[in-house]
């Protein structure tokens, strides 16, 4: 049998044995659960704002709340449940980055605190951390350079 052959034979049996994935009702999931977690988000906003908090301690309570939520639930093992349900939905970034630092944390807890915990929970969200830290510091230099020159110019 040639290579060519064999390339063919091995991509029907994949395809015989991997199903199809609903795409239509994947997206649907996606969207009505993400839409219910920025609902729950908007609640809260609307909350703060009418206990007298102006607009950005709501949003910092708001994304603290979130959190939270989040990372009970995945203490729980449900927000893994809600995540193969609802895909991409439930990984609005606020509530996908708690999930991806109690994870490691919760799987690695049989190593100890220190080393366990400690060292594994910024295996996922340690390079979106140093990517974001070092993006923000490259924004805030440009915008430092052409905000100091448009003031030197007016």
């Amino acid at each position: 049998m040639n290579p060519i052959e064999t390339k063919q034979t091995y991509q029907e049996y994949v395809d015989k044995k991997s199903p199809n994935s609903p795409i239509l009702k994947n997206c649907f999931n996606a969207f009505w659960v993400g839409g219910l977690i920025c609902t729950l988000g908007q609640i809260i906003m609307n909350i703060c704002k009418e206990r007298g908090f102006d607009q950005t301690m709501s949003g910092t309570i708001v994304s603290i709340i979130l959190i939270g939520i989040s990372a009970f639930l995945t203490g729980l093992n449900l927000f893994n449940k809600v995540g193969k349900f609802a895909g991409a939905g439930s990984l609005i970034p606020i509530t996908g980055f708690a999930n991806s630092i109690v994870s490691p944390a919760m799987e690695y807890k049989s190593e100890g605190y220190v080393m366990g915990v400690g060292g594994k929970m910024f295996t996922v969200a340690g390079p979106v951390l140093v990517f974001g830290i070092s993006a923000s510091i490259l924004v805030g230099i440009v915008y430092m350079i052409f905000n100091t020159q448009t003031m030197t110019l007016v």
